[in-house]
């Protein structure tokens, strides 16, 4: 069981996702809805993957907290967006990403991914 922050401003999707890691048997330390909250989270919870949504609320977007928290840890980051341009997609891997996420996604899509994540961490 792994542990997984969720960084997501759209508390449906929250709900959504939080059920799918629960279905998927791990753990959700905790769910944030800003840039802010999910460096103090990391810090608290040490997780093991983060879910980080490109769009949030907040000073800065998903990509510049994860440059953040990069500066203190390097746990595995998969994004969540619905922008897929070209120009977010370079953003998001200059912060070396495990994966990036297109929304709308379903279950066996998430599954997949924090399957792999999970695979390329374990010791």
């Amino acid at each position: 069981m792994k542990k997984i922050l969720i960084v997501e401003d759209e508390f449906m999707l929250q709900m959504m996702i939080e059920k799918m890691i629960q279905k998927m048997g791990h753990e959700v330390v905790a769910m944030v809805k800003s840039g802010s909250a999910a460096v103090v989270k990391v810090r608290e919870t040490n997780p093991d993957i983060i879910l980080m949504d490109i769009k949030i609320i907040g000073d800065y977007d998903g990509i510049e907290t994860v440059q953040k928290i990069r500066e203190f840890s390097d746990v595995p980051v998969l994004y969540l967006t619905g922008n897929t341009s070209s120009e977010t997609i370079d953003r998001a891997k200059q912060t070396e990403p495990m994966f990036v996420v297109s929304k709308p996604f379903e279950y066996t899509d998430l599954k997949t991914v924090i399957d792999q994540a999970v695979e390329s961490t374990a010791t």
